[in-house]
C-alpha cells in the first residue's frame, strides 16, 4: 500500500500513520520530497483496511499495490488450472461446451435432451431443477424431484450434470444427488453466505457473474470460494446488465482475456442468456471461443416452443449439433480442439 500525505500534514500525523500500519504487521517506508511525503507499507497489505488510513489526520490518498484476492490470482499460479470433472478436462486444450435444457420440466423432455446432448458432442450436461425468476409466480423448477429427473438421463448417457444452487439449505441434498458441478447464478454471486458453503465442499463451480458486476468484484466472490478450501472454480461470463433493450443483456467478450490475464481459473460464456435469443447464440459463441473461452454453457430444448422457460433462447437439436461443427472450426484455428 501507498499513503500519499497532504502538503500540510504534520510530522505528528506521519508518525500516526506509520504507527497504525504496524498495528497491521506491517512496516512503513517513508519518502520525503519536494511537495509531499508518501509512506509505503511493507508486508501483507490485504490485510491494511483501506478506510481507516483514508480517514487518519493528514491523509490525502492511499491505494493498495498488491491485488486483494490472492488465491484465484494469476500472479501466484502462473500456469492455467485444469478442472477435472469426472474425468473430463475444462480449463485445458480441449474446450467443453455443457448443452442442455433450462429447466427440468419431465422424464421425457430430459432423456429425450439426454441424447441429443451426447449426439452432438457434448461432453456435459446443464439443466434447472431449481428455477430463480423474476417474477413470482413464474414455474419455479421440479426441486428435489427435478433433480432425480436430471441424473437419471444424464447417467443414462454418461454425461456429468451442471445445476443451479439457489439456497444454502439444499446443499446436503445436491451432494446426496452428487450433482457433478454446482452452478452459482448471477443473483447469487455475492451471496457471501452461501460462497462460503461451497467452499467447504469438493465440487466444482461455476460462478456465473451478477448482472452488474464489476471484474473485481467478481473475483473477489470467488477468492470467498477458494478462500474455504474449495479451488475447482469456473467463471461464467453471462452478459450484464446495459441501457440497450434489444437484447437479453450485453455480452462482455472483453472479460474474457481480462479474466485470463487476472487469474489461472478456466472461464466459460453462456451466450444463451447474453443474447436472449436462439438466432443470436451461434454468433455469440463464435465470438466467445475466438476471444479465449473454456467453454461454453448453452440451452438446447429437444422442442424449444415447447419449453416452460426461456423458449427463446433455446436451440433445437439440430441447431446444436451445427453449433458444435463450427466451433470445431474455430478451435483447430486456434490450436485447440472441442
Amino acid at each position: 500500500m501507498i499513503v500519499v500525505m497532504s502538503p500540510e500534514a504534520t510530522e505528528t500525523q506521519i508518525d500516526g500513520v506509520v504507527k497504525k500500519i504496524k498495528e497491521y504487521g506491517c512496516d512503513a517506508n517513508i519518502s520525503r520530497g519536494v511537495e509531499r511525503t508518501i509512506i509505503g507499507a511493507i508486508g501483507d497489505e490485504r490485510s491494511i483496511d483501506q478506510e481507516l488510513i483514508d480517514a487518519l489526520p493528514g491523509v490525502e490518498q492511499s491505494m493498495h499495490i498488491v491485488k486483494p484476492y490472492k488465491i484465484v490470482a494469476r500472479e501466484w499460479h502462473k500456469e492455467n488450472s485444469v478442472i477435472d470433472i469426472k474425468g473430463i478436462p475444462l480449463g485445458g486444450n480441449t474446450i467443453q461446451v455443457i448443452g442442455g435444457p433450462c429447466s427440468v420440466e419431465t422424464r421425457q423432455q430430459m432423456d429425450a435432451a439426454a441424447r441429443f446432448v451426447k449426439a452432438a458432442g457434448c461432453r456435459l450436461m446443464r439443466g434447472g431443477a431449481f428455477k430463480p425468476r423474476t417474477s413470482p409466480y413464474s414455474f419455479q423448477g421440479k426441486g428435489v424431484e427435478g433433480l432425480e429427473m436430471f441424473r437419471r438421463a444424464a447417467d443414462a448417457q454418461g454425461l456429468p450434470i451442471v445445476t443451479e444452487l439457489m439456497d444454502v439449505r439444499m446443499l446436503d441434498t445436491f451432494l446426496e444427488w452428487n450433482v457433478d458441478v454446482i452452478q452459482i447464478g448471477t443473483r447469487n454471486m455475492q451471496n457471501f453466505d452461501l460462497l462460503k458453503e461451497v467452499g467447504r465442499t469438493n465440487k466444482p463451480v461455476i460462478l456465473k457473474r451478477g448482472m452488474s458486476a464489476t471484474v473485481s468484484e467478481w473475483l473477489m466472490a470467488a477468492e470467498y470460494i477458494a478462500a474455504g478450501g474449495n479451488h475447482n472454480i469456473i467463471f461464467c461470463e453471462r452478459g450484464v446488465r446495459s441501457f440497450e433493450t434489444y437484447y437479453r443483456n450485453m455480452l462482455d467478450v472483453t472479460a474474457i482475456p481480462v479474466l485470463k490475464k487476472e487469474t489461472h481459473l478456466p472461464v466459460i460464456v453462456d451466450p444463451s442468456h447474453a443474447g436472449g435469443k436462439a438466432w443470436m447464440v451461434p454468433a455469440l459463441s463464435r465470438a466467445a471461443i475466438a476471444a479465449g473461452a473454456d467453454g461454453l454453457l448453452v440451452e438446447m430444448h429437444p422442442k424449444p416452443c415447447e419449453a416452460w422457460c426461456d423458449a427463446d433462447q433455446a436451440l433445437n437439436p439440430d441447431e446444436l449439433k451445427n453449433l458444435m461443427v463450427e466451433l470445431k472450426g474455430i478451435a483447430q484455428v486456434l490450436g485447440r480442439d472441442i
